[in-house]
């Protein structure tokens, strides 16, 4: 029981300590990649000394964060086209005719006729989330409901939650309805809860899904019953928390004159775009045709991109409490930008004192590279330069995602014998072990 506690204290802990990263498609990871990661961290580990850190907590933090900055940056150079010299910076990027309604970004891998020429797609209605609206009752009137302990269940997906209170004496409604209000807000289930309140004092509890669309074989996305409480009932329907206002929908619209449905207003067209539909704000009866930019626009674009993803990383790593493993990776990501400073000029690119790449000439980069189909296809040596820049950036993030703890402050203890060494799994995972510390 005291290890399942702190387990969770810890968790709690950090997934509140650290921003909340986005899901990538590109964490996703084929068998034969996850083994080149383990093959590659057992030859990290044959000759690593063993070590003592210097401060714990500041090392711990640290290293998180240098990870996790590092994976961005890979997942950032991977949907620019994809891990291999060939496909980096090649990835072609999607237009919308009207992004205040859908935007698109194209996934597509390989080359494909399906959709080539783009698609229209008219928006009909938006996919919605579902609204319990409560009874409108008098903030400084008595609680209805006797004193007493109360409980009601809140099932969501496939889960059912039961959520206990108390009413004691002299409670007003608007008392009760702000316990509830913390009770759901504590509970982060997904569910948002507000009390409106109207000229006259009234105040109604009201509860929104964060989600939007009906899940599947479901016609709700929560329903709210104290039918078979375990402590009073009568709550439920005293305030009005079963009374849906707005039902969940999907949402529907065209592709090139088709219906279509679908549960959430960001979904995929042929695995080849990723739409997501925008409130406007205005009519959506307009049709929107997405597409594929130019090559030209997309290399542009590609290379933007990169620019951005390089100059966070570097950003991030200098807000690390100044810290010098942050300093000492800056100066890794710099001497790989000095390296190519010249070819990268010729793209409009240039270097600042303290490693940053400024935006490229739109002109130059037209002048170098005309209306070429492809990198690959360029004989531009300045184009081929920044895929070498692009491949170095990569594998350096690469190397700080393996093993972060290379640039903690710390204390050799022993080094391996080179002539019988072995393999000690858990040294470049050390940050995470250290999480535990304070909790064993």
């Amino acid at each position: 029981m005291a290890y399942s506690a702190a387990l969770k204290t810890v968790y709690n802990h950090y997934l509140k300590s650290y921003p909340q990263m986005r899901p990538s498609r590109h964490d996703a990871h084929k068998r034969g990649e996850l083994k080149s990661v383990y093959n590659a961290i057992i030859e990290q580990n044959r000759l690593s000394p063993l070590f003592l850190l210097d401060d714990v907590t500041q090392s711990l933090e640290f290293a998180v964060g240098l990870k996790e900055n590092a994976r961005e940056l890979q997942n950032a150079i991977n949907s620019l086209g994809g891990l291999g010299e060939a496909d980096i910076l090649n990835k072609k990027t999607a237009f919308s005719s009207h992004p205040d309604i859908a935007s698109a970004v194209f996934i597509g891998e390989g080359e494909s006729d399906v959709l080539a020429d783009g698609f229209d797609i008219t928006v009909e209605r938006l996919a919605t989330g579902q609204v319990n609206h409560g009874y409108a009752l008098p903030g400084d009137a008595p609680a209805g409901l006797p004193v007493g302990s109360y409980s009601f269940d809140l099932s969501l997906a496939d889960t059912s939650y039961e959520f206990q209170f108390n009413i004691n004496e002299s409670e007003t409604n608007l008392d009760v309805q702000k316990r509830l209000l913390r009770l759901f807000d504590n509970a982060e289930l997904g569910i948002t809860a507000k009390i409106e309140e109207d000229a006259n004092g009234h105040g109604a509890l009201i509860l929104s899904s964060n989600s939007v669309g009906l899940p599947p074989g479901r016609d709700v996305q929560f329903s709210i019953s104290d039918d078979k409480s375990t402590k009073s009932a009568g709550a439920v329907s005293y305030l009005g928390l079963d009374n849906i206002s707005k039902s969940a929908s999907d949402a529907h619209f065209t592709i090139n004159g088709a219906q279509r449905t679908a549960h959430s207003n960001h979904f995929t067209v042929e695995r080849m775009f990723e739409v997501r539909l925008n409130d406007s704000g205005g009519s959506m009866e307009q049709p929107v045709h997405i597409g594929l930019k130019s090559n030209l626009d997309s290399v542009g674009e590609n290379i933007e991109s990169l620019i951005n993803s390089y100059n966070a990383f570097l950003q991030t790593a200098d807000t690390m409490d100044d810290h010098p493993g942050g300093r000492r990776a800056i100066g890794e990501m710099r001497r790989i930008a000095l390296g190519h400073q010249e070819e990268m000029e010729a793209l409009g690119m240039t270097l600042s004192a303290d490693g940053r790449l400024a935006a490229m000439d739109a002109k130059q980069l037209t002048d170098l590279i005309g209306t070429q189909n492809s990198l690959e296809q360029n004989d531009g040596p300045a184009l081929f330069s920044l895929q070498s820049f692009t491949n170095a950036v990569l594998k350096k993030s690469g190397q700080i995602a393996l093993n972060p703890m290379e640039y903690v402050d710390k204390k050799i203890v022993a080094y391996k014998n080179p002539g019988a060494s072995f393999i000690s799994p858990y040294v470049t995972s050390a940050y995470s072990g250290m999480m535990f510390n304070s909790y064993c």
